[in-house]
């Protein structure tokens, strides 16, 4: 196998902010992977909240290239890899075990691709105004998740439902204390919020516990919620857990986090980080495993390289082609 990795720009359509800071251009790195005549493609979206970052990815494949040739051998291949990093290689190897069986992923998961759930499409924090316009942008949408974590969250939320009267959700970023978010949600509770999601900051899982007690938005973890292992910490303290490819590790990876989540009573939500269709469709193949989905990663992007995952007023649709499915847009010059 050979294994390439480069560092992708991806410009927005608008800066996006969370209550940590903003971006206008998104960097991932895109694994393309080469075996048999056969061309695969991986990506991951390493996130500095993670200690994690492109060049970081980079540097570690320079040092430590695939231990074999052999794509089905994923435990052997993904040990000991860094999340990130085994994120983008992890991708990529089912990307081409699917070309190499001419099967997309949902079928060699034994996935139904009927099942797949809506997405949400995500309000990033912004002057109230901008936020109400980006609202009626996409108020075909039949979800949206909108980002909280400033002093006017109340009246932000209060205007962007009398704006929108499909499902909302909400998403703190780990913004607020504890007296704070129960405060805030009581006062949210008014406008029908589906859940929020981690509303403060991660490593306190008994704090969350005391929120939930206390309010009756349901209460969903993601900064909390790495992997697999990470999870009985939270029991009894949450309702539902947010999966995303690159903090846990790949397909590989999610799989095992969706299954100790269910044993674990939780709901599951499928997440992902501003990142093209290849990371996005990755974790699409999945969905018809979770209860809820915030795979919009592609909507956020101006010009995304990539196609693969679409959608149908809000509900995924699964490319049928082997593997990923997911294509070039403008194949590069050999």
């Amino acid at each position: 196998m050979h294994l390439t990795i480069e560092a992708l720009d991806l410009p927005l359509v608008h800066t996006f902010t969370i209550s940590r800071g903003s971006a206008s251009i998104a960097r991932t790195a895109i694994f393309r992977l080469q075996r048999a005549g056969l061309d695969a493609l991986g990506e991951t979206a390493p996130s500095e909240r993670y200690a994690e970052s492109v060049e970081s990815v980079i540097a570690y494949f320079a040092a430590h290239p695939p231990r074999g040739d052999d794509p089905y051998a994923l435990e052997a291949l993904l040990d000991g890899v860094p999340a990130a990093a085994r994120c983008g290689l992890d991708v990529a190897l089912h990307d081409l075990i699917g070309k190499d069986l001419d099967r997309p992923l949902w079928r060699l998961l034994g996935l139904d691709p009927s099942q797949t759930p809506l997405t949400s499409f995500t309000i990033g924090l912004d002057a109230l105004e901008t936020m109400l316009a980006k609202v009626d942008e996409v108020r075909d949408q039949p979800v949206l998740k909108v980002k909280l974590g400033t002093k006017n969250d109340i009246e932000l939320l209060a205007a962007v439902r009398a704006r929108y009267s499909g499902t909302l959700r909400i998403d703190a970023n780990e913004a607020w204390t504890p007296e704070q978010a129960v405060e805030t949600l009581r006062e949210l509770e008014r406008h029908e919020i589906e859940f929020c999601e981690q509303p403060i900051p991660a490593g306190s899982p008994e704090r969350l516990r005391w929120i939930r007690e206390r309010v009756d938005i349901p209460i969903v973890a993601d900064e909390d919620s790495v992997d697999a292992a990470g999870l009985p910490a939270l029991y009894g303290c949450v309702d539902g857990v947010n999966v995303k490819l690159v903090k846990c590790g790949g397909i590989r990876a999610a799989l095992a986090m969706i299954h100790a989540a269910r044993a674990l009573g939780f709901k599951v939500m499928l997440g992902c980080m501003v990142e093209s269709a290849i990371l996005a469709t990755a974790a699409a193949h999945l969905s018809p495993l979770v209860d809820w989905a915030d795979l919009d990663g592609p909507f956020l992007t101006r010009d995304d390289p990539f196609a693969g995952i679409t959608y149908e007023r809000g509900k995924i649709v699964l490319p049928d082609g082997p593997g990923l499915g997911v294509r070039e847009r403008s194949p590069r010059a050999a």
